[in-house]
């Protein structure tokens, strides 16, 4: 006799990834923000040396052997 296959394990099964899916998708979301926010700082950082001395700034910028 045969039994009609329904699928529920299929499903539960696409579910169980696209909940796995979404909680990565959402720690990276988090982490990306987390680095803007860090990458600002360090902008903001630099702007505000050279706004307040930025030959002293580069001129220590070519002795470290910057280009």
């Amino acid at each position: 006799m045969a039994t009609k296959d329904t699928g529920g394990q299929k499903h539960a099964d696409r579910r169980e990834e696209s909940t796995e899916e979404v909680e990565e998708t959402t720690e990276t979301t988090e982490r990306n923000e987390k680095l803007d926010e860090d990458v600002d700082d360090i902008l903001d950082e630099i702007d505000e040396v050279l706004e307040s001395n930025s030959e002293d700034f580069v001129r220590q910028f070519v002795q470290k052997g910057g280009q």
